[in-house]
């Protein structure tokens, strides 16, 4: 399972054109308020809208295709987070193989149910990727199936590479690419595209969750693996780390100002690039490589985000516990211009004067600036305001 030597170009070549008609070739989006954010041009390559939700379809189906018959029929097996997972049984399935595939027990229902879909027996297994790749292999070594890894893989990467290929021909003037790094076969791939075509491109990469679980679960692997690890030696000028906090940010800007879902993963590289971290100079592209995130994730991220931004206002303030007062205190916060979402008495349980109670308002706000102006008029009023974070 362990490639010795990495695809050349004339072997992602064929795979781009094993994959025509198969991986879309997914847009290429300009995004002004990045670049105002940034202070460079910024280009989005869009393969959240490639099918199964990721690039991954592209390593799959190009692994899968290039089986023997005998092979074929016998059927696949994959370990994955999840993109890999749903990738390999639409390919298996597309070319009438029967695909069984390794899933850590927590992995997002957006990633098992497209897997089982397709007709692939997803099985979840272990805490992690790395338990699900364990049990993936013994599954192998009992069975006649071929076992097809994320990215220890020549054809993986080869078909992965494709990217890069296409990046070269939509935005010729690029000089800074920005890719996700898990275990490196996209990374891989690209880079050794890149490399090939366009020699004096800066190329980084992207990791998230070194110290453990992130919400980046599509790269949340301990490490490279050994031999994308070498080529990634080779072929990157640059690794950084981007924190959660960073995705978040990342993750409800695309969905907010370029109407783009993605997930933690394909968030990476505009968070490296929203935080300063990835150098160089001239038009940069990141690479979104997936859009499947669980719902109730992305409903915590944009709370998160949000709140963050200063668009969630929480307050608790003190009122007389007599009629009128928290009309009063509605008002005034009306004609500031905020929206309640919630009121919340408190009288029993703590320390409240027998005339007082406690109010905790939950309100939607413009922006941070609107949050302060919120503040200071209540406070000028004569409320004693503490705002909860």
């Amino acid at each position: 399972m362990t490639v010795v030597t990495a695809p050349t170009l004339a072997e992602i070549e064929e795979a781009r054109t094993r994959l025509e008609g198969v991986a879309r070739v997914t847009p290429v989006y300009t995004s002004e308020t990045l670049s105002k954010l940034v202070g460079r041009n910024v280009s989005l390559k869009a393969e959240n809208l490639q099918r199964t939700g990721s690039f991954k379809i592209r390593g799959a189906f190009n692994k899968v295709a290039t089986l023997a018959d005998r092979e074929r029929r016998a059927g696949v097996v994959a370990a994955s987070a999840g993109n890999h997972g749903q990738a390999v049984a639409w390919a298996a399935r597309e070319l009438g193989s029967k695909a069984t595939i390794f899933m850590p027990q927590d992995a997002p229902m957006a990633k098992v149910e497209p897997t089982r879909s397709y007709g692939a027996d997803a099985k979840l297994v272990g805490a992690n990727f790395e338990e699900a790749l364990a049990a993936a292999v013994a599954f192998v070594e009992s069975s006649r199936a071929t076992f097809v890894h994320p990215y220890e893989d020549e054809r993986v990467i080869a078909g992965q590479g494709t990217i890069g290929l296409e990046i070269a021909e939509q935005v010729p003037d690029v000089s800074t690419v920005v890719i996700p790094v898990g275990g490196g076969g996209l990374s891989s791939g690209i880079s050794l595209a890149l490399r090939a075509v366009k020699p004096d491109l800066r190329i980084v990469g992207v990791q998230a969750g070194l110290g453990g679980w992130t919400i980046a679960d599509g790269i949340a692997v301990k490490s490279v693996g050994e031999s994308t690890g070498r080529i990634l030696e080779e072929t990157l000028d640059d690794i950084v780390t981007v924190s959660d906090e960073e995705i978040c940010e990342a993750i409800v800007l695309l969905l907010e100002r370029a109407k783009l879902v993605v997930e933690g993963a394909g968030a990476v590289g505009v968070a490296a690039l929203l935080s300063g971290k990835v150098g160089g100079e001239g038009p940069a592209l990141a690479l979104l490589s997936g859009g499947n995130i669980d719902p109730p994730v992305l409903i915590s991220v944009m709370r998160h985000g949000l709140t963050t931004a200063g668009r969630y206002l929480v307050l608790r303030t003190r009122l007389q516990d007599r009629p009128g007062e928290l009309i009063q205190l509605l008002t005034r916060v009306a004609h500031e211009r905020a929206n309640v979402l919630s009121v919340e008495h408190h009288r029993e349980g703590m320390d409240v004067p027998v005339n007082e109670s406690e109010v905790e308002l939950t309100l939607t706000m413009r922006d941070e600036h609107h949050c302060s102006v919120l503040l200071e008029t209540l406070r000028s009023l004569g409320y004693q305001v503490e705002r909860l974070r």
